[in-house]
């Protein structure tokens, strides 16, 4: 763990319209090793956090930076959108109980609020319990950007 970020650049980025919400934590699988917090709770946090407490940026524009901007910039057709004929990757979230748990003593609490979750159609969450289900795959670009001169 580095504790090297400043919070006035993190929150600086975090408004620019290129910004994707991401995190640089390493897959696990549940229960083992010593995690990031941020692992299990990178994205419940800037709703939380950065959207709804401090305002960074708005709840509209930290979905965006989850959803349809990653598939535009990485070219992955049928994803990020709520549209017909599109993939159904849904998240339906309480913004009430939102928010990430884990901690550096303890990485694997899981976050909450994350009430329905659908994965290529198929639930992986229903009424906040994971369903057993796991229809999620690797996504690959579909094409590659030309250079800018």
């Amino acid at each position: 763990v580095s504790f090297n970020m400043d919070a006035g650049d993190v929150e600086h980025l975090m408004r620019q319209p290129w910004m994707m919400t991401s995190s640089d934590g390493d897959l696990v699988p549940p229960g083992r090793g010593v995690p990031h917090p941020r692992v299990y709770g990178a994205f419940p946090r800037k709703i939380r956090v950065y959207a709804l407490e401090q305002r960074v940026v708005t709840l509209a524009d930290a979905v965006r930076s989850m959803t349809s901007l990653p598939a535009s910039v990485f070219a992955i057709p049928e994803r990020g959108l709520v549209r017909a004929g599109m993939i159904a990757d849904v998240v339906v979230f309480d913004l009430a109980t939102t928010a990430d748990h884990a901690t550096y003593a303890d990485p694997h609490r899981l976050s909450e609020g994350m009430v329905h979750v659908l994965v290529s159609g198929t639930p992986a969450i229903a009424d906040g319990r994971f369903t057993g289900a796991r229809a999620g795959r690797v996504l690959q670009r579909q094409t590659w950007p030309t250079a800018n001169p």
